[in-house]
């Protein structure tokens, strides 16, 4: 019997990434309502939070990104000196 062997899902799926942010986003989202209807403030706080969480993981990702270019820059350069 042949084994198959499986893919391994690495760290940094698009997919976890996409839900990270859209889960992320919804937790703060989530505590600005619950601190407007504690402090009787109608959408600011929730506004506020959702506008901090989306930024802050835009960020993340912008920092992610430029890390993976620099790894696949630093390769390629590899690359070419090794040739003739």
């Amino acid at each position: 019997m042949k084994i198959v062997p499986h893919k391994t899902i690495a760290a940094d799926d698009r997919l976890g990434k996409g839900m990270d942010l859209a889960l992320t986003t919804l937790v703060f989202l989530g505590l600005g309502y619950l601190l407007d209807r504690w402090l009787g403030t109608r959408p600011v706080f929730m506004i506020l939070l959702f506008l901090l969480a989306f930024a802050a993981q835009m960020i993340r990702i912008w920092y992610d990104y430029d890390a993976r270019m620099k790894v696949l820059e630093a390769e390629r350069v590899e690359v070419r000196r090794r040739m003739p």
